[in-house]
């Protein structure tokens, strides 16, 4: 018996019967050798003699099932992210921080620190805003919400952000949740706001940023009355005492498959995140220097972690200039894209699909991309390639992943990969294991659960023991994904535990429905959840958006899919509706559409 050790790229490892005895080191034609080795050995291997195991030479997986991250590791800042952001202001405080993209109304980055100041020392001074209270932020893509973001962390608040487009009864949950002191938002949203109050039976200050120069409503304050104020007293923010360890984000989880949890986010989780995109092979951004600023398109809501970090806190860092856009409007999106030069963008699959569908997409509207990196959702392959056909020449086109618990990010595809299905290896100072429904940690090319660890993984669930004891297990964070990961660490998500389609016992990825759908010549957007059935357990349903004057043929569209699968994830019925409920990160709404047709 014998064990032989190959120094070549990929090596092999045969352990015989528990011996581990070193014969020979092979130094002559190793690819020769590696593959007569392997012949002879794995014919032992197959007659259960042994067992064969295949590792790289520094490889990413560790023996007990760990893949370690292959870049070098950080050093966390130790700072707040409030001194993070601004620490290199003096490199770039004439270059701009934000514009609207409509109305071109934005700051420098030396006004926005000036302001954010001011209404820093005003909420502290005035609104008796203390260490550690929490601060809403109710409000679209404006140019003044980076101001607003930061003057809280200045003052020693906790920053929880709300979905503009919320309801009163939605508002008043959060509300009562992150125990709110103070809510920013936008004069049009008081109505919603105040009834919020009368549900949770509060009275906090209701602070409005004016966009147009229109009144403030009667019982509010305005933004620009705290923040242009140049006879505040800025002394009392040097009472302020915040760590790093301390929160200073406070997102509540979509809430996709239950009610939203208050997912808490230090300093130290944010930053460390922010120093981990800025690995070289990864980089998510160019230098700003004397000739150059990179543009980014701010179309993902900054109330959700995926923009709050990666476009907004980390973009700020390096002197980015973000191009803001309130809301959703597909033309406004495609002129900005055109009129602000923008470079980066930032993405979820629905934002793909546009930007290859929409009668402007082109080379010429897209001439100044550089780089656009997709989030928040899994992607289809096929839909990066649509895209990609419509700009006509190279551009960096990766996938990354993260959730709202890991601040966000825990994978991002190298610059100089091209597999449109991966989402790459982990960031610096991360490890991930994929385990099965045992527990017990899987190999290459096996699928199972995604355990995260590392710092920017949350410090926990506000006051919802329950919730950690069920997202950690021995510091691993459970994040209720599907992947699989290759020799190399690669890592593509599969799809979310919860949200898989059990079939007479096989388990079926409803993203994989999805994006077969997508391709239909008919199909405008689509989605599948697993409904009851009297055989099968369960079975697929479609949600299908037909184009504009194709043919809704279901009997064509189930064939088109079926064809493609295994006869366990067959689809069998369709229903046609005029769009697919999302998140405003862009996740399906799956648990809306249950809710409304099943």
């Amino acid at each position: 018996m014998f064990m032989v050790i190959l120094f070549v790229k990929w090596a092999s490892i045969f352990n015989f019967c528990g011996f581990g005895v070193y014969d020979k080191i092979m130094t002559c034609d190793m690819e020769k050798v590696l593959r007569t080795v392997q012949r002879t050995l794995i014919k032992y291997h197959k007659s259960s003699k042994c067992s064969v195991m295949y590792v790289r030479q520094n490889s990413v997986w560790t023996n007990d099932g760990i893949i370690k991250s292959p870049f070098k590791a950080i050093q966390v800042p130790n700072c707040t992210l409030y001194e993070y952001v601004w620490q290199n202001l003096e490199r770039w405080p004439e270059r701009t921080l934000s514009v609207c993209a409509i109305t071109g109304r934005g700051y420098t980055y030396e006004q926005a620190f000036k302001l954010s100041n001011a209404f820093a020392a005003n909420i502290r001074k005035k609104l008796k805003i203390r260490d550690g209270d929490t601060v809403a932020i109710m409000l679209p893509n404006v140019p003044d919400y980076p101001l607003v973001s930061l003057g809280i962390l200045q003052a020693g608040g906790v920053i929880t952000t709300i979905n503009p487009i919320y309801t009163a009864n939605e508002v008043h949950r959060l509300l009562q949740m992150s125990e709110t002191k103070a809510i920013v938002t936008l004069p049009e949203l008081v109505g919603v706001i105040k009834n919020a109050f009368a549900l949770a039976k509060i009275e906090i200050p209701l602070i409005v940023v004016k966009t147009n120069g229109e009144s403030i409503p009667e019982g509010t304050i305005a933004f620009n009355d705290l923040s242009e104020d140049v006879h505040v007293d800025t002394s009392c923010l040097k009472e302020v005492r915040r760590s790093p360890n301390d929160i200073c984000f406070l997102p509540y989880s979509s809430g996709t498959t239950g009610l939203p949890k208050g997912v808490e986010l230090t300093s130290k989780n944010i930053t460390a995140n922010c120093e981990q995109i800025n690995e070289p092979k990864i980089q998510l951004y160019n230098e700003t220097t004397a000739t150059h600023q990179d543009s980014v398109m701010s179309v993902l809501p900054f109330f959700h972690i995926y923009a709050a970090t990666v476009l907004m806190f980390h973009k700020m860092s390096h002197g980015i200039k973000l191009v803001t856009l309130p809301k959703m409007n597909p033309d406004h999106f495609m002129n900005a894209l055109e009129k602000y030069k923008t470079n980066l963008v930032f993405v979820a699959p629905p934002l793909v699909l546009l930007m290859a569908s929409h009668p402007a997409a082109s080379p010429k509207t897209y001439r100044h991309l550089q780089m656009v990196i997709n989030g928040a959702a899994p992607m289809a392959p096929s839909d990066a390639e649509r895209f990609l056909s419509k700009v006509q020449r190279k551009i960096r086109f990766n996938q990354g992943y993260g959730l709202t618990e890991t601040s966000p990010v825990v994978c991002v595809a190298p610059i100089d990969s091209e597999d449109y299905s991966a989402v790459g290896p982990p960031v610096p100072s991360t490890q991930v294991k994929i385990v099965g429904t045992d527990g017990k940690p899987l190999g290459p090319g096996q699928t199972g659960e995604l355990l995260v660890k590392g710092p920017q993984v949350m410090k926990g669930y506000r006051n919802n023991p329950k919730a950690n004891s069920e997202a950690f297990a021995d510091g691993w964070f459970l994040t209720g994904d599907m992947a699989v990961a290759d020799e190399n660490g690669v890592v593509k998500i599969v799809d979310r535990i919860k949200e898989l389609i059990k079939v007479k016992g096989f388990q079926v990825p409803p993203a994989e429905l999805e994006a077969l759908l997508r391709g239909h010549p008919s199909v405008k957007d689509a989605a599948v959840i697993g409904v009851p059935h009297p055989t099968k357990g369960e079975t697929p349903k479609a949600f299908v958006v037909i184009k504009d004057n194709a043919n809704n043929d279901v009997k064509d569209i189930c064939n088109f899919v079926n064809e493609k699968v295994a006869a366990f994830k067959h689809i069998d019925d369709v229903v046609f509706v005029d769009s697919i409920p999302k998140s405003a990160a862009g996740k399906i709404l799956k648990k809306d559409l249950k809710a409304k047709y099943c």
